[in-house]
């Protein structure tokens, strides 16, 4: 690959740019709204130069990490202007609602609709890490719809970043990752917004507060920029998943009331299980 383009250089994109520039010879292009972005970028080495939309006519590969908001109309864009050898890949959490846009676009072929399960809570380019994307699973959706020697190279980047793959129709993917990260990250940033309504009349509450608090809030330093149009693309998924966890909230809530401490114990201990779960996606990522 001679030229890769990355549009969008925050987390993802920055973090992908990162890595491809230490494991494949090419050129890395950088492109972002923000002029800013985009200078900080290339001072910090994760781009080799700033380009606009047109670079992507040369582009061997193309990757596309703007709001998923955003995604299908920059997909098009980019579809519109590349030659019959280029790969675009994108990288949002969202798949349904992307790939039922691209369906009928005359370069379909040309598109792999990923999502790598990666990141942390911080944004920009300032927040791009090397080995980001090491062992996590990559999770791409409708690969039957690309052309094979496309998919061919998409599949041989994407070991170069050392990630497992996943395929997955887009439906179940969108509801699947309502579950196990959007509602992560509602919940956090609603125990963050409850906490700060108790600290305005008790100023030492984060005094008291532990590594535990530390951890489950930590998702609610993520960028609203990001989240808002990824809660939004996944609404209906997302409003099952938040029934769900309210629902087991207003339980658990009246047993503690109720001072019902045989279910309570049972409810807590039953979900210990949880880390047998997670404990074999550990086995499996480090295996």
């Amino acid at each position: 690959m001679k030229q890769i383009v990355v549009i969008g250089l925050g987390l993802i994109g920055g973090s992908m740019a990162l890595d491809l520039k230490k494991r494949v010879p090419s050129e890395i292009i950088g492109v972002d709204v923000s002029d800013a972005n985009a200078e900080r970028a290339l001072n910090k080495g994760i781009i080799d130069k700033i380009g606009t939309i047109e670079a992507v006519k040369n582009a061997d590969t193309v990757i596309v990490a703007v709001p998923v908001d955003l995604t299908s109309k920059v997909v098009s864009e980019v579809l519109d202007l590349i030659g019959e050898k280029t790969l675009v890949f994108d990288v949002g959490s969202v798949k349904e609602i992307i790939c039922k846009t691209l369906s009928t676009h005359l370069r379909r072929k040309n598109f792999v609709a990923a999502h790598p399960i990666a990141g942390t809570e911080f944004s920009g380019p300032d927040a791009a890490v090397h080995g980001l994307f090491d062992g996590k699973v990559n999770i791409l959706c409708e690969t039957e719809k690309s052309d094979w020697k496309i998919l061919d190279k998409a599949l041989s980047l994407f070991k170069l970043l050392n990630m497992r793959i996943k395929m997955m129709d887009p439906a179940a993917h969108d509801r699947h990752i309502a579950y196990v990260s959007h509602l992560s990250h509602v919940s956090s940033f609603m125990l963050g917004k409850t906490v700060l309504e108790i600290e305005r009349n008790e100023e030492h509450i984060f005094d008291m507060a532990g590594s535990g608090f530390a951890s489950t809030v930590r998702l609610a330093k993520s960028s609203p920029a990001t989240w808002t149009p990824i809660f939004m693309g996944n609404k209906e998924n997302l409003l099952a998943s938040l029934d769900g966890f309210i629902k087991n909230l207003t339980e658990f809530r009246s047993i503690i009331e109720q001072e019902n401490t045989k279910e309570l114990s049972k409810i807590m201990d039953d979900t210990n299980y949880i880390k047998s779960v997670l404990s074999g996606i550990k086995e499996n990522t480090d295996s």
